[in-house]
């Protein structure tokens, strides 16, 4: 997930959580953490050794936080990965026109179609596996497979072009 502090964004994923401890990693680097939640906000964090107590204050619909450390305080807005994902989805779906991108990077599962195979609005043209869930990318218009870019088992990056296509225009 993304987590916007003032102008800094930090990508932080949740690695494992047994209890108190927590192992996670922000901007690709490892730490283990000892967090113990207090019902009134508070929270007491332990770090290689350094214990830290920071309050927060919960914003509406929950996805942001005021939260304050001794004499400072930050305004901290999770950005939910899953519906970053789905947006970005939605808004590559709109845009297909003739060919299809990947959103964001994965791996390319299936590809269950050929060049030359015509396909109809809804037709599944690839499956993509992006942060532990396969996506089926289907095609908003009738249209024929031109070109495939990519192979099954690829590595995609973000807006990599997949597949080209020929729209079918109606008369």
């Amino acid at each position: 997930m993304e987590i916007h502090i003032g102008d800094r964004v930090a990508d932080v994923t949740l690695v494992s959580k047994e209890g108190n401890k927590v192992q996670l990693t922000i901007d690709g680097k490892p730490y283990d953490v000892d967090i113990v939640m207090a019902e009134n906000g508070n929270c007491s964090i332990l770090h290689d050794g350094n214990s830290f107590n920071a309050g927060l204050v919960r914003g509406e619909g929950g996805k942001n936080y005021d939260v304050s450390i001794l004499t400072r305080s930050f305004h901290v807005d999770i950005v939910d990965t899953q519906a970053k994902y789905l947006h970005t989805r939605r808004g590559a779906d709109e845009k297909q026109g003739d060919k299809i991108a990947a959103p964001m990077p994965g791996k390319v599962v299936k590809i269950p179609v050929k060049v030359g195979d015509r396909l109809n609005a809804g037709d599944i043209v690839v499956v993509l596996e992006a942060m532990k869930m396969q996506s089926n990318y289907k095609v908003s218009a009738d249209c024929v497979v031109r070109n495939i870019l990519v192979s099954e088992g690829e590595s995609v990056s973000a807006n990599q072009i997949l597949v080209e296509l020929d729209v079918i225009k109606e008369e």
